[in-house]
């Protein structure tokens, strides 16, 4: 139903914004989508006029009270009884699925490839979602029924939060009030320091919370996109803190911001920074081994360096963690993948680099443009015709704090999407060497989430397939993207599968087909974040005597965490 809350935080938790190639999607391939559906429309008119007479005939039913047309009971628009028992909002609502089914209709009948039908029900749905009566005050009775009950303060509180949107949130519309969060005052709390820093990144060192803490060291590689500080929101989600609890020495890398004039920076540079911070926490730590994990967009900057170091000769990192990403992407893996195309990825990529970096907020617009229910109209209808305000939600409050990105590294993530660098033995040459994951032989623990819509659970399984390691275990969260990361033991639902027999000490390689693996897996109760330490454990040395101080005399403490990258 309209405003309520637990429903509008999960599925926007479900959405958060992160890298991937629809971010070359570009206008063309909208415009492109909608003309095949008037190309259709035009090529076969008896067939169109056949489906208008069709839905005209729904609508005689309608007006004559005589349409069995009724909303999916799950669909929570419709929830209240007024669609029901109202003629008025009966008819709308009878209307707007005689227009949805008509729709439909049409499209299954005409002559269009796989591809093409992808396109034509994704934008048509896109459409079709705007015209719901519900994202309208005359369309909507809940939205009536408040402001009856509230005197009109419901609409004037909704017209308030429509102006500061146009004004202070570059005309689109909230998902979460920011008001109640302050970075390390409420998130990102755990105690640290930033040991180093340079024109791209800040290292961070967490403070240990143990007597005794494992020899060899955990990296953490966030995506490009986000704020660090998602492995640090509240102590109770907070990844960095289950680490440091656990005796791990824990250190994250925080990117800056990118500014017009970090247009140049390329993955290249990305991975040369992620080589300073394997050289500072080796530095630190006086180990000489690194265990790294990365999520995201970061799983595939850490899939570059793996390739890089192998290729030079640094066998520095140890067992490796890949959390919800995707190296072996397919067009068909996510819902607007259809869209895309080769004109579409190299116009995208020619309006990037005029502009040096694409805007956060950009970004952000675009991906809920790609679930406009969940991500648009859920919060017209809560924010605006409700007069509610949206979520105070820490991992909300994190996707909007989202960061610009250079043109050059989203001309590499796309040139990885359109070459499938990752998965062509050393065909393909980027940052100086021929890609070729093949070669590397890390122990490996990869983590997808089961409604995953982002990265899909199925499509981050097939990089299993793509290391030389021997010992591979994945794992899978029952929730979505970061929710599926941030699925601690005090999650009462939390619940995740793994391989029948596999233990954190003993793994071995996963199937190469993902229904295989699926059959052999079993389903646990819990976090999976207990059976993830013991794997990180296990490959983390002896213990020794926690240091007192974060830093080293080469590289000190500079300000306490979560630095200062992260208030750019």
């Amino acid at each position: 139903m309209a405003g309520d809350t637990p429903d509008l935080v999960d599925e926007a938790a479900q959405s958060t914004t992160a890298l991937g190639p629809l971010m070359g999607l570009a206008r063309e391939d909208f415009i492109g989508a909608i003309g095949l559906l008037l190309r259709e429309t035009a090529s076969d008119p008896a067939r169109t006029m056949r489906h208008a007479q069709a839905f005209s005939e729904d609508v005689v039913k309608i007006m004559m009270g005589q349409s069995e047309l009724s909303p999916d009971p799950k669909d929570k628009r419709f929830m209240d009884p007024a669609w029901r028992f109202n003629p008025f909002f009966k008819a709308g609502a009878q209307y707007y699925l005689a227009v949805q089914k008509g729709m439909k209709s049409w499209i299954d009948e005409l002559e269009l490839d796989a591809l093409e039908r992808d396109r034509a029900n994704f934008i048509s749905a896109i459409i079709i979602d705007a015209l719901a009566p519900t994202n309208s005050l005359i369309g909507n009775p809940t939205a009536q029924k408040r402001i009856v009950d509230s005197g009109g303060l419901s609409l004037l509180k909704g017209l308030k939060n429509a102006y500061n949107d146009m004004v202070f949130n570059d005309g689109m519309v909230s998902q979460v009030d920011k008001k109640p969060f302050q970075l390390g005052e409420n998130v990102a709390t755990s105690k640290g320091n930033v040991v180093y820093r340079d024109e791209i990144m800040e290292l961070i060192q967490y403070a240990p919370t143990t007597q005794e803490v494992y020899a060899i060291p955990q990296l953490t590689i966030p995506p490009q996109i986000n704020k660090m500080y998602i492995n640090d929101l509240s102590p109770e989600k907070s990844v960095v803190k289950w680490q440091v609890d656990n005796g791990i020495q824990t250190f994250v890398i925080s990117w800056r911001n990118p500014q017009k004039e970090h247009g140049a920076w390329a993955m290249a540079d990305y991975i040369a920074a992620c080589t300073r911070a394997v050289d500072v926490v080796c530095e630190i730590t006086g180990s000489k081994k690194v265990n790294v994990s990365g999520g995201c967009s970061g799983g595939q900057t850490l899939a570059m360096l793996l390739s890089k170091l192998q290729a030079s000769g640094d066998d520095r990192i140890g067992s490796v963690t890949l959390m919800v990403c995707v190296l072996h992407p397919k067009q068909t893996d996510i819902e607007a993948g259809s869209l895309m195309s080769d004109n579409g990825l190299a116009l995208a990529k020619q309006r990037a680099a005029r502009k040096g970096v694409i805007k956060g907020s950009d970004l952000s617009r675009g991906f809920a443009w790609l679930r406009p229910n969940d991500l648009i109209w859920n919060y017209v209808i809560n924010n605006y015709l409700m007069g509610e305000d949206p979520p105070a939600f820490d991992v909300l409050f994190w996707n909007a704090d989202a960061t610009n990105l250079s043109a050059s590294l989203m001309g590499d993530f796309l040139h990885i999407y359109e070459t499938l660098a990752f998965t062509r033995k050393g065909e393909v040459e980027m940052v100086d060497h021929r890609i070729d994951l093949s070669k590397v032989t890390n122990d490996l623990f990869i983590l997808g989430g089961v409604t995953d819509h982002i990265t899909p659970w199925r499509a981050c399984y097939r990089s299993t397939q793509l290391f030389g390691s021997k010992n591979i275990d994945f794992i899978l969260s029952q929730s979505g993207h970061m929710q599926a990361i941030l699925n601690p033991p005090t999650n009462p639902k939390a619940k995740y599968f793994k391989m029948k027999g596999n233990t954190p000490t003993k793994a071995g390689k996963a199937p190469a087909d993902v229904d295989e693996w699926l059959a052999k897996a079993e389903e646990v109760k819990g976090s999976w974040w207990p059976y993830w330490m013991e794997w990180v454990q296990a490959r983390s040395g002896n213990k020794v005597t926690a240091p007192k101080s974060t830093g080293s005399k080469k590289n000190p403490a500079l300000e306490p965490a979560p630095g200062l990258y992260v208030l750019e």
